[in-house]
């Protein structure tokens, strides 16, 4: 049955009374069913027109946002993302005067239209960009969501167990992503710090696992992205593991900066774990099954081959540090079929080089061995006057991650 608009404000109102935050969420859904139905009914809506005819008829500021509600579903089904987005800011808008009056029973409310803000600001940004406009709705949507966020933050007055505080780390998830869509990543630090400054905010873990995933994710790639590998490796593993089995695409998304680092340490991926994520196999195991066999010119043609994929990732530095990991297979590859022997000549190390298509000189070898030694993948030192590479007699070639910085 098609419902009017007299209708919506009647359930609208009775909602609000009611204090049912996932039936409001519902409501204010442009992609509802009866959003197709207040379309129908309102052929060419003005918002001037609606609040002459309808203002007043609900408490203030709902009569707005019912309005504005109207507007934005007439603009989506007339496909124009950027009116739609601006009207969608403005229904938000109005929507905080009513949430920082009231307890955290709104909060589904609140994050259903933040997220539909930011979808639509991403629709309008792709319209404008295909058409050779320039538009910033991302940039301001992430300005709508920091207020909401503030919003949330400065709650002192509802109980605890409602308190708008629950609704900070998916709001804080929320201005993350918009600020990676922009590439604005600096201003990241800005929300995080006036995070760290609240300590009457309930602990990260008392929150939904959905919110600590997105979190923690975007935490590991900020580390990530300021090569703090460590902080980032165990930001993005806690995600990983509490990441729900059936969000296949998250865990993939998480794994993709997971894996190189995990790769520095000596770690290297299972082929039941490739499996699982193809996309993640073909990009990776070129670079995995390079490191296995020592073959450095393999690596090397895997680099060449994914060098614009992994720039794009911000992944390519990092699987260069990586070489690394495979000139060590193949030194230790040498040193195996020397019989494990404590002296070896650095010609066996140059040889081994040549024989995997990397034409270096005999000088060039021995900087290869000399940084192999400095970095810690092997215990030992250079004769010059020999020409002989000393190794030690235990644990010559120690496991990566027992290195004293494996990530570094």
């Amino acid at each position: 049955m098609a419902k009017t608009f007299s209708d919506f404000i009647r359930t609208l109102d009775e909602t609000i009374r009611a204090e049912n935050g996932p039936d409001l969420a519902y409501l204010l859904r442009p992609t509802s069913p009866h959003g197709k139905d207040l379309v129908k009914e309102f052929r060419n809506p003005t918002r001037e027109g609606l609040m002459s005819r309808y203002g007043g008829c609900i408490e203030s500021p709902w009569d707005d946002i019912a309005v504005r509600y109207v507007m934005v579903t007439a603009h989506i089904a007339r496909k124009r993302a950027g009116e739609a987005f601006n009207e969608q800011s403005q229904l938000v808008s109005q929507f905080f005067r009513y949430f920082i009056n009231n307890t955290g029973w709104t909060l589904p409310a609140l994050h259903s239209m933040l997220r539909d803000l930011r979808d639509l600001a991403f629709l309008a940004d792709n319209y404008a960009k295909y058409n050779n406009q320039k538009s910033e709705c991302m940039e301001s949507a992430a300005g709508v969501v920091v207020k909401a966020f503030s919003n949330c933050m400065t709650d002192r007055t509802s109980p605890p167990s409602e308190s708008r505080k629950w609704g900070v780390y998916y709001v804080v998830g929320l201005v993350l992503k918009c600020y990676f869509r922009v590439k604005r990543i600096s201003l990241s630090k800005n929300i995080l710090r006036a995070l760290n400054a609240n300590p009457d905010i309930p602990p990260l873990s008392e929150y939904p696992r959905s919110h600590q995933v997105t979190y923690r994710y975007y935490l590991g790639m900020l580390s990530f992205l300021n090569e703090d590998y460590n902080k980032s490796e165990q930001e993005l593993t806690l995600a990983f593991y509490q990441c729900y089995i059936p969000a296949h695409s998250n865990q993939e998304r998480i794994l993709t900066y997971l894996l190189p680092l995990r790769v520095l340490r000596g770690h290297l991926p299972t082929r039941d774990l490739m499996n699982r994520f193809p996309v993640l196999d073909e990009l990776f195991t070129p670079f995995i099954a390079a490191i296995r066999a020592g073959d450095l010119s393999a690596y090397d043609t895997a680099l060449d081959k994914w060098e614009r994929r992994l720039l794009e990732l911000n992944l390519w530095l990092t699987l260069e540090r990586a070489r690394e990991l495979c000139i060590r297979g193949l030194f230790r590859r040498v040193w195996v079929a020397t019989d494990q022997s404590t002296r070896i000549p650095v010609s066996m190390f140059h040889c081994s080089l040549r024989l995997k298509g990397i034409d270096v000189s005999m000088e060039e070898a021995e900087c290869y061995v000399a940084n192999m030694i400095y970095q810690g993948y092997m215990r030992g030192y250079i004769s010059h006057e020999k020409k002989m590479v000393v190794l030690a007699s235990v644990n010559a070639f120690p496991r990566v991650a027992d290195r004293s910085a494996p990530l570094s």
